[in-house]
């Protein structure tokens, strides 16, 4: 049996060492060498190929694109330098804001050494009734300050009341303004600096990496804001209207202070500054606390905003962004699994999406920046007119909808059919902008109705009561009556038998409710976007 094994054993020897031999002669070597020749070049000419059809087809819809104005290049949207002595930003607390020290976590209590930062939280009134603006709760800061005052504030205490009457808030005012003054050295040169007629703030737009610019100053300039408005409602509440406007003018300013910078998320803070700063008007006009002159002066200084215009240069920002996005990935700046997140530890695939963008040839990037930039006006494209000052809800939904279709079919995402149609960033930046024309929309009927209730209001001081319909407001009161940014036309109006009026935007639903609040002040779903004031 052993000699059966060991004849078969050196038999086949030598048929494995023959077809080795074989595998390996020159001519042999010679015809792989020939096969590889074969698939380098094929390899080359497919890179070649789609190098120039990807380039070509990029070059193409950007020169389309330039010809009608629009700007690609990210650098084109950096701010540019402001000499001191014209820059609001240019003083030492906002230069403090931009202190490494001061980037941390606890970077807002090192700035703001003052009690408002050491109140724990206040309740706002009838919080759960989102569909109505309300007074700022004077009377639970008035509280929490004078916990502060006597030294029986704890970690973490929550102040509430349910008092909102003016006799109530009244009392509380002074309390409230007394602990503010902890805040007013800082706020003291904001307001000096806000006569400045630049604003440009010291901001490192990084082109290595546009996704990483680091933007302290948003949240200190919403903690700004947050004073204020508490400042100005005390001091409306005290009968001091004249300070009151004071804040509200520097306010405004403050959110007008982020206008010029290209990015999204300072459009997005400075709408929600804007949204703050209307409160003390409100509250001013629902317990009549304006004058005629101040009236004018908080109207002329809303007739101003044009949020939808103002959309425009930092959704180019944004466009340019993404461009340089693929730019940075094909030069290896950072990977695509930082950009999308798969560096966590529970990612699968990291490794292989970072090795198929390293081999991709230049024409993939190329075919990212044209889809990209398609799919971005496909996505906008028709969902508002800034000239009109026009919203359109069913364009947006539509875009909204064909974006999922896009997502659902797989050819919009982080799946290898995605990577096959080039629509990698597309799909990252994308879906971060369908809304904006909402919140757009939002802030500018917020600031026309507040403008129109001045304008009212002023009627009301000359003829003692509100006009029956807003044409009588025109030209007197108001050059021009702001229309409807969902339909168009008139925004709607009526007075009510208590002697106060209802002023507001069919909505999103494009349908006239009749005046009727939904469960948010700007309810995406249903019924109608609405200013009034409690009943007296």
């Amino acid at each position: 049996m052993n000699d059966s094994n060991t004849k078969t054993g050196i038999g086949h020897f030598p048929t494995f060492r023959r077809l080795f031999g074989w595998l390996f002669t020159w001519g042999m070597i010679r015809r792989y060498l020939f096969v590889l020749v074969c698939l380098a070049t094929l390899l080359a000419l497919y890179y070649a190929e789609e190098n120039w059809r990807g380039r070509r087809a990029w070059n193409r819809y950007r020169r389309e694109l330039e010809a009608l104005g629009e700007q690609l290049d990210f650098r084109a949207f950096i701010p540019k330098p402001v000499p001191d002595d014209q820059n609001f930003a240019s003083t030492p607390f906002i230069k403090s804001w931009f202190l490494k020290e001061n980037l941390a976590s606890d970077g807002n209590s090192k700035l703001w050494q003052d009690d408002y930062m050491r109140i724990g939280y206040v309740s706002p009134l009838n919080s759960a009734d989102k569909g109505d603006r309300h007074f700022v709760n004077l009377v639970a800061f008035g509280m929490a300050f004078e916990a502060i005052r006597s030294g029986r504030l704890k970690p973490h205490q929550e102040f509430n009341s349910d008092k909102q009457d003016p006799e109530s808030r009244a009392k509380a005012a002074p309390t409230v303004l007394e602990g503010l003054k902890t805040s007013e050295t800082n706020l003291a040169e904001l307001r000096v600096a806000s006569r400045r007629p630049y604003s440009r703030y010291p901001v490192n737009y990084d082109l290595e990496n546009p996704w990483g610019i680091l933007v302290p100053h948003l949240a200190t300039i919403k903690g700004v804001i947050q004073r204020l408005r508490l400042r100005a409602c005390a001091e409306l509440a005290a009968g001091h209207s004249e300070n009151a406007l004071e804040d509200v003018k520097l306010m405004l300013g403050m959110a007008d202070s982020l206008k010029d910078e290209p990015l999204l998320i300072s459009y997005l803070v400075r709408l929600a500054c804007m949204e703050i700063a209307i409160l003390p008007v409100w509250e001013g006009l629902a317990e009549h606390r304006w004058s005629d002159s101040q009236l004018q002066e908080c109207q002329s200084r809303l007739q101003q905003c044009d949020f939808l215009a103002d959309m425009k240069r930092p959704l180019d920002g944004e466009r340019a962004s993404g461009i340089l996005t693929a730019d940075l990935l094909y030069r290896q700046k950072y990977r695509v699994s930082e950009l999308f997140g798969l560096d966590a530890p529970d990612s699968a695939g990291s490794g292989f999406v970072n090795w198929v963008s390293r081999v991709a040839p230049l024409g993939w990037y190329y075919q990212e920046q044209l889809n990209y930039c398609r799919l971005y006006e496909n996505q906008l494209g028709g969902t508002f007119d800034a000239a009109k000052k026009r919203v359109f809800p069913g364009q947006i939904q539509t875009r909204a909808h064909e974006l999922e279709r896009e997502i659902a079919g797989g050819r919009l995402g982080k799946t290898l059919n995605a990577v096959l149609h080039h629509q990698l960033l597309a799909a990252m930046l994308l879906p971060a902008l369908g809304k904006l024309p909402l919140k757009a929309a939002m802030m500018q009927t917020a600031t026309d109705q507040a403008a129109l209730a001045c304008a009212l209001e002023r009627f009301r001081l000359s003829t003692g009561q509100f006009p029956e319909k807003l044409d009588a407001l025109a030209p007197r009161f108001l050059p021009r009556l702001p229309n409807d940014i969902i339909t168009g036309e008139s925004l709607k109006y009526r007075r009510t038998d208590d002697g106060r009026f209802v002023l507001y935007s069919v909505g999103w639903n494009e349908k006239d409710d009749g005046g009727r609040p939904g469960k948010t002040l700007f309810d995406e779903e249903q019924d109608d976007w609405v200013w009034r004031y409690p009943a007296e």
